[in-house]
């Protein structure tokens, strides 16, 4: 490697400055430069030039004789050595790409018409008047041209690659929890598979003991109807009878025979029972409780297909002295006497806000926000990093580390880089906030309705708060 270094040090002091090559038959004009021969002579006779002047030399300008060239032996000599020593370092060496109009070696670049030139080329009269430079001379520029768009496509393609990974990771993830929510899926509903089971069997045998005592009723119905029947029917025939017989026969024990029919007494039985009528009326009832297991399968499921529910406190480390809580730590009120709170780093000065005892730095979570604006006022309820301002003036938004909605007597708002007024069905009074980190969801959602209320999408690299603030009187706010 550094024997081609050499060589390639060497044959840069030995090039021709016409055709850039190494010397051919080196020659010395008056001004002590040295050239190829052949190259010399082509310049001399370029056509154009004036005959009476004498040519000047390419790289000096200074006029020489034509006839002055006094070959250089030593300095030939040296060019043979190198040329067997190029010959034994790169045996493989490409031929130059050579002008398709003359057949010489390219040297130069035209800077006006962007072509590459020979020395034939580069005196021809097309172009003289323009800038004509050599190769290595002309690319320069373009080489810290290349350079600093390759730095700047560079830096775009490690920011792609970056969302690319970020993405392909935040898919991974809802890969993960779509698997999760699968086998949850699978499993709930095998258990309510179960159950069901359970409980159709529980309710087929209770329809079958009420199917068999309506049979024992109707067979008791029955035998009471039948002997009924028989009584009527031989009252019937004895009558009968008395009417065909002679009116002595008919008039003999004639009162005793019309007391028994007149005072006979008619037993109604009834099919079925009161009682059993009314555990008929009464079945639906027996399904209640899987009406009541249906509604706690579909309420558990959806919890568990959602978030993990967070155990939230406030902090009063973080509170501003304008916000008095509680003592357990579960509510908050606005104030306009400021609390005796001594400072510390952690502590909100300016906005009126308090941050959870404890953050998060992976996982899904979810906990619900119960807001009391009844007297006016405003809320603000979301999710801040853990480096968010403490000290100041704190502008809500995701540039700063916040990431939440505002709720006021009427309206609510999500606090993006613009705020945005929201239009909601219904004013929520219970905010469900829920963070999924790996995925970068902060969503809001309206507890009691579900209505979805705001959901921004975040790139999250270290812990992050529960965030809550409070402004007027009166108003305040209660963790479920």
């Amino acid at each position: 490697m550094a024997a081609a270094a050499s060589v390639t040090s060497l044959v840069d002091e030995v090039n021709c400055p016409i055709c850039q090559g190494t010397l051919r038959e080196p020659v010395t004009i008056d001004c002590g430069h040295n050239f190829c021969r052949c190259c010399l002579t082509r310049y001399c006779e370029i056509p154009g030039q004036d005959p009476e002047e004498p040519p000047t030399c390419p790289l000096c300008k200074e006029p020489f004789r034509p006839g002055g060239f006094r070959p250089n032996w030593q300095l030939a000599s040296v060019v043979d050595n190198i040329e067997r020593l190029k010959m034994v370092s790169s045996p493989g060496l490409a031929e130059e790409d050579a002008c398709q109009e003359h057949g010489e070696k390219i040297y130069f670049f035209c800077e006006d018409d962007e072509m590459h030139l020979c020395v034939m080329c580069r005196e021809a009269g097309e172009h003289r008047a323009h800038t004509v430079r050599f190769l290595e001379d002309a690319a320069g520029p373009y080489r810290e041209q290349i350079q600093k768009c390759l730095v700047c496509l560079r830096k775009e393609r490690e920011e792609i690659q970056g969302i690319q990974s970020r993405e392909n990771q935040r898919i991974q993830v809802l890969l993960t929890q779509v698997a999760t929510k699968r086998q949850k899926v699978v499993s709930e509903f095998a258990h309510l598979s179960q159950f069901l089971e359970e409980q159709q069997n529980i309710l087929l045998a209770q329809l079958e003991r009420l199917d068999g005592d309506i049979l024992k009723q109707r067979e008791e119905f029955d035998f009471l109807v039948t002997d009924e029947i028989c009584r009527f029917s031989t009252l019937i025939a004895e009558l009968e009878e008395k009417n065909e017989r002679s009116s002595r026969e008919l008039l003999t024990d004639i009162r005793s025979t019309l007391i028994r029919c007149e005072t006979r007494k008619c037993r109604k039985p009834e099919a079925v029972s009161p009682e059993l009528g009314q555990r008929i009326r009464n079945f639906p009832q027996q399904a209640l409780p899987l009406q009541r297991e249906m509604k706690t399968f579909l309420e558990k499921l959806c919890f568990e297909l959602d978030y993990e529910p967070a155990h939230v406190s406030l902090d009063p480390q973080t509170s501003h002295p304008k916000l008095l809580l509680s003592e357990d730590h579960q509510r908050a009120r606005f104030s306009y006497k400021w609390q005796n709170s001594p400072d510390n780093p952690q502590r909100f000065d300016r906005a009126t806000c308090v941050l959870a005892h404890r953050g998060f730095t992976g996982g899904r979570h979810t906990w619900v926000v119960s807001i009391d604006l009844a007297h006016g006022g405003s809320c603000t309820v979301g999710v801040v990093s853990e480096d968010v301002r403490r000290k100041g003036e704190l502008r809500l938004r995701p540039e700063e580390g916040v990431w939440a909605v505002r709720l006021a007597w009427g309206f609510v708002s999500a606090l993006g880089s613009f705020p945005t007024r929201l239009a909601l069905e219904e004013q929520p009074r219970q905010v469900r906030v829920s963070l999924d980190y790996e995925v970068g969801w902060v969503t809001f959602t309206n507890d009691v309705t579900h209505e979805p209320i705001y959901t921004f999408t975040a790139s999250f690299t270290g812990k992050v708060f529960p965030f809550f603030g409070l402004w007027g009187r009166g108003s305040n706010f209660c963790l479920s």
